[in-house]
């Protein structure tokens, strides 16, 4: 069987990168197994602004509680009822 070797043009490289050679389809399988990329936004401004300020809220102890939010959608919810 001959094998096609395709060796991209080494110009593109600088002296410090390391150029590896993998077959197809053990680069493949390696592009599969790599996590996926989430993309990230930057923050505006106004976005880190309110992060710091829950921050500085969350250490104070200034939260709410999963429970506490139940408890307190349901009893709007039942007192909103005709």
């Amino acid at each position: 069987m001959n094998k096609i070797l395709t060796i991209p043009d080494t110009k593109a490289f600088s002296k410090s990168d390391e150029l590896v050679l993998v077959p197809k389809k053990e680069y493949q399988m390696l592009l599969e197994k790599q996590p996926k990329l989430i993309l990230v936004e930057k923050l505006t401004v106004s976005e880190k602004r309110a992060i710091a300020r829950s921050r500085k809220e969350l250490a104070r102890g200034e939260y709410v509680t999963l429970d506490e939010l139940i408890h307190e959608l349901e009893s709007s919810r039942s007192s909103s009822t005709y």
